[in-house]
């Protein structure tokens, strides 16, 4: 049996759908009731828990866990941040970091090792645009100004206390670092310092389905390291049922995106000949990073390799998704944590 706590978000109801497709019992929790429902409706178990509340836990299974993901957190996107300048940064450590304390209390309490989560790719953005290939050994390095700030702090913490309870009691916790995940869920919109703001992938998807012309601000040959949904789900699977999973994981394709190349992909996959194209902009600013992920130490320690590394073969199978109307009720979804 497998517990995936946060499993009514965009990363957790794919999990779920791999690990039930792979055979397993699968407990899953959140907070949308939903969501909850269609998870019962795939195969699993569902009830809801919130991680700031350890009395949430009780109801849990104890007896027969394989292990627990954790996709439980509060994140800048979706965190309402408070506009008449009341911080709440107290908040992101209440979820991320207390919260992680009392899903590693309930594991340790009831002999469950394996227990993997995720962290902050911007915990190494002083790494960005430097050219060089980031591995798992890159100190850490970002700004502390920004919404982003206090959420890679109270990651950075939860993970260090997952490494603690590695050491201190003889757990196999692990984390992910994602760059951005593609795939089909509640991200047309995100919020940036609680201001909604259309999703970069969203726009350009509409306007090739209207045959609007798309542009391209800056360099159009900015390269970045992404991920799609299905390969996170896998790779999640795969370190669960390893015995060589442990620690930090960057978790990316491990190949670089041309940013011409995704506007590319998009009008051919989404325009269907609609006539859009693409108008460069070099007057305008462009301020994305680029950087590229190595992904040597997942494929050593669990065998990962990702499948989607072509963007065109992803916005193909993206579009399907999207079209098959499966995911209508976690597209229309937004919650501050799963």
């Amino acid at each position: 049996m497998v517990i995936v706590i946060g499993a009514t978000g965009f990363i957790g109801m794919y999990t779920v759908e791999e690990l039930l497709e792979a055979g397993k019992d699968v407990v899953a929790t959140g907070r949308n009731e939903k969501l909850g429902a269609q998870l019962e409706g795939m195969g699993a178990k569902f009830m809801k828990l919130d991680i700031t509340n350890p009395g949430d836990f009780d109801q849990l299974p104890a007896v027969g866990v394989e292990g627990v993901i954790l996709l439980a957190g509060l994140l800048p996107a979706n965190a309402k941040a408070d506009l008449d300048n009341v911080e709440n940064a107290a908040d992101y450590f209440e979820v991320n970091v207390v919260g992680t304390i009392n899903v590693l209390e309930w594991c340790r309490k009831h002999g469950v090792r394996k227990l993997i989560a995720n962290c902050s790719y911007s915990d190494v953005s002083g790494a960005w645009g430097t050219g060089r290939v980031i591995t798992e050994e890159e100190p850490r390095s970002f700004k502390f100004t920004g919404d982003h700030a206090v959420y890679v702090i109270s990651k950075n913490a939860a993970n260090d206390v997952m490494e603690y309870y590695n050491q201190q009691h003889g757990m196999q916790c692990s984390w992910f670092r994602f760059s951005p995940v593609y795939g089909v869920g509640p991200h047309g919109t995100i919020l940036m310092n609680g201001k909604p703001y259309k999703s970069g992938i969203q726009t350009f998807i509409e306007k090739a389905q209207a045959g609007e012309d798309i542009e391209i601000w800056g360099n159009p040959h900015i390269s970045r390291d992404i991920i799609y949904v299905k390969d996170v789900a896998r790779a999640y699977r795969l370190a669960l049922e390893s015995d060589g999973a442990r620690g930090l994981y960057n978790m990316t394709s491990g190949v670089g995106l041309d940013l011409e190349q995704q506007v590319r992909a998009v009008i051919d996959v989404f325009g269907e000949g609609k006539g859009s194209q693409i108008v460069y902009r070099p007057d305008k600013p462009n301020n994305t990073p680029s950087y590229l992920y190595s992904m040597e130490k997942a494929k050593n320690d669990f065998g990962f390799v990702p499948e989607y590394t072509n963007y065109h073969d992803m916005m193909v199978d993206y579009k399907a998704e999207l079209e098959s109307g499966r995911w209508n009720a976690l597209v229309s979804s937004r919650e501050g944590r799963a």
